[in-house]
Order: C-alpha cells, then structure tokens, then sequence
C-alpha cells in the first residue's frame, strides 16, 4: 500500500491509534470501506473511494476535501480520535 495513493495512511493510523497488527488493520479498514482487503492496495479503486468519502487525495480537485478537513473525515469513518481535528473542534464525534 502506497499511503495517500491507496489505504496505507488509514491501515498506519490503525495501527497506531488502536495498537493493531497489520492483519488487523488492514481488515477494520476495508470493512469501514466495505471493501475486499485486497481492494485496500488498488489505486484505481482507492483513488475513487477517497474521492467519495473525502479522505485526501494526492492531487485533489477544488471541491474535495484537503488538510484538516479530510483528517476530520478520516477520525469519523475510523472512529479515532486525531490531536489535530480535536484542536480546531471539527470533531463531529
């Protein structure tokens, strides 16, 4: 998985935030997506979903959401808590 290209960044955060093997990780997050574990690792597919969902892309376009605004959809869809998203109070947990 290639971070920001794929579902690396998410499957990392996981791991942290929650102590996960990689296994784990990578699980949680494709059901979270509701996708096949190994969709994680398909740009093409990932590119898509992050477009979708709003969870930053490498180049995004004007309308999608970037910096802070995707942390925020990420700490969501995750249900994690990122220091950054709590800081500025664009939590909506």
């Amino acid at each position: 998985m290639g971070g920001m290209r794929t579902a690396g960044d998410l499957v990392m955060r996981m791991q942290m935030a929650k102590a996960m093997r990689l296994g784990e990780a990578k699980e949680y997050v494709a059901d979270k997506l509701g996708i096949a574990v190994e969709d994680l690792s398909d740009n093409i597919k990932m590119d898509k979903i992050r477009r979708k969902l709003g969870l930053g892309r490498i180049r995004p376009s004007v309308q999608e959401a970037v910096n802070l605004q995707a942390k925020a959809n990420i700490a969501e869809l995750l249900d994690i808590k990122i220091n950054s998203v709590e800081k500025y109070g664009l939590s909506r947990n």
